[in-house]
């Protein structure tokens, strides 16, 4: 297969330059936003936006959101030889073939582990990567009040497991003082885990657990 290079030249322009697509059909809630605020903070400018040449001036294909960040920073343009057609199909697939790709849940474990940032919506951003790509097969088999064992490696398996676990963020600042809360109330209390702390204080709040709902024939 005979393969095009559609890159004409890298320009570095004023992002307020570059005209929005006006087919564009994704949209750029809060959270994304402050977390690409949080990495271009941290690192800067580390990928450049695909636009086309058009009457009105440079459109874009590609980095709606990075250039409605950038405002009137100079920003690297990838400039595409490609007409409307074109534009619209990549327009419609660059983000789903992305999404398309799988997980090796052992390096992104390795990279969550390694990878920090002092950036608060960064950091929300990646443990809601940890939590939504856990990796079954590693799991250590886990114990149930009953004394039973669960071995979660599918999802169904954590559907109908009889334990959870939630992942909370907090800035280094609120992490200490949430850490040295919970080591003096186990303290206090004889408690020997967080989440008995967490029970606990629920508890002493009046709420109490209501029994799961399970079907019967």
């Amino acid at each position: 297969m005979k393969i095009k290079d559609r890159i004409k030249e890298l320009r570095r322009v004023k992002a307020s330059e570059i005209l929005p697509n006006p087919k564009n059909w994704r949209t750029h809630g809060k959270d994304q936003s402050d977390a690409l605020k949080g990495v271009l903070a941290e690192i800067g400018f580390a990928n450049a936006v695909l636009a086309r040449e058009t009457k009105e001036g440079l459109m874009l294909v590609d980095g709606h959101l990075r250039t409605e960040t950038a405002g009137d920073t100079l920003i690297p343009v990838l400039v595409l030889d490609v007409n409307e057609d074109e534009a619209d199909k990549l327009l419609l697939t660059l983000d789903p073939l992305a999404s398309m790709a799988g997980t090796n849940a052992k390096a992104l474990e390795e990279l969550l582990d390694n990878v920090r940032t002092d950036n608060f919506a960064v950091s929300s951003m990646l443990a809601q990567l940890r939590e939504q790509t856990v990796n079954f097969n590693e799991i250590d088999n886990l114990t149930n009040k009953d004394g039973t064992e669960t071995i979660l490696k599918s999802k169904d398996d954590y559907e109908s497991a009889t334990i959870r676990q939630m992942v909370l963020t907090f800035n280094n600042d609120q992490y200490e003082m949430v850490i040295e809360a919970f080591a003096e109330y186990c303290e206090k209390n004889g408690l020997s885990s967080n989440t008995e702390a967490v029970v606990n204080l629920l508890h002493e709040q009046g709420y109490h657990v209501n029994p799961r709902q399970t079907e019967t024939d």
